[in-house]
């Protein structure tokens, strides 16, 4: 059933993902390359966590924050790309209204959390670089699970807003949801709610303070990293100092950029098609993208990994 007579409307009971794309050739070809993504993104995740944990050189608040910012992706993603791998299988894959309300639940708390999460390690950075005598003070072991409780409780409160807008609304009309996940913007569209002004407004603003904060904090960071690294006068400590920052603002600018892009830009800017793009990235391709990025950008995690192979092949 995808919906039921309430009064004089009807009601809907469940959503159908129009996906991205109806050519059947195609369906094919993305729902392989959609595999070995989350394929990747999850053993590339999985094993970050893992070395961080097993290697005592990287018992630092920079790799304890990355490996949440690991376990965020694999969430991120898990919350979309499963349901979108049987989208391209079947002709119609219903979504009942509880687990589209779940979905979208799910992908606010972990896209939140890894927003501030890249904030954190911005600041991170900026405490190892700009006052390294205060480090361990500035980010002990207390500080660092303060930040991430605030990260955790800050993704909730984002999906509580998305959630809760979202059972506000009412649909009686068409449940075609032209997107291949429960976004937001696309059930706005099909709902029939005669006030759905304010369910809409109320995530867009929590989300969107989330973005300016996060993005203010890391702006405001790497703005006194540069200061402090265009004063140094040893070319080893340059390059050591931009080379970990440099890892960071890569995964920073592929997330917010995209972020901005999708949720930010007027949606009279682009096209849906462009919309649904954009999402793929974000939702799949980057939490595929970050363990890449520091296992090849990052000397201690390329050092950390040779040590713990040689350890493994040598038993």
């Amino acid at each position: 059933m995808d919906s039921l007579r309430d009064g004089n409307h009807t009601v809907v009971t469940s959503f159908i993902l129009l996906g991205l794309t109806d050519n059947p050739v195609l369906r094919v070809i993305l729902f392989m390359i959609i595999l070995c993504i989350y394929l990747v993104t999850v053993f590339g995740n999985v094993s970050t966590i893992t070395l961080i944990r097993i290697s005592s050189q990287l018992h630092h608040p920079m790799y304890f924050f990355l490996s949440h910012l690991a376990f965020a992706d694999i969430c991120l993603s898990t919350s979309v790309t499963p349901n979108m791998l049987v989208n391209f299988l079947v002709e119609r894959n219903p979504v009942s209204y509880h687990g589209c309300g779940m979905q979208l639940g799910s992908i606010a708390v972990f896209g939140a959390v890894e927003c501030f999460l890249l904030a954190i390690m911005a600041y991170d950075r900026f405490v190892a670089i700009c006052n390294p005598l205060l480090y361990s003070a500035k980010m002990s072991t207390q500080v660092c699970v303060q930040f991430l409780i605030v990260a955790y409780v800050a993704g909730f409160l984002n999906s509580c807003s998305f959630t809760l807008s979202f059972y506000f609304l009412l649909f009686c009309g068409p449940n075609l949801v032209n997107h291949f996940f429960c976004d937001f913007a696309p059930l706005v569209e099909i709902s029939c709610s005669a006030s759905s002004s304010i369910p809409a407004v109320v995530p867009s603003f929590v989300a969107g303070s989330i973005i300016v904060v996060t993005v203010f904090v890391i702006v405001v960071s790497y703005i006194y990293i540069f200061i402090i690294i265009l004063k140094m006068s040893s070319p080893e400590g340059y390059h050591k100092a931009f080379s970990t920052c440099t890892t960071h603002l890569t995964a920073v600018t592929l997330y917010f950029g995209t972020v901005t892009f999708v949720y930010v830009m007027p949606k009279s800017t682009f096209s849906s098609d462009q919309n649904k793009v954009a999402s793929v990235f974000y939702n799949v391709v980057i939490p595929m993208l970050n363990p890449i990025i520091y296992s090849l950008r990052n000397n201690e995690i390329k050092g950390a990994l040779k040590r713990e192979l040689a350890r493994i092949f040598s038993k």
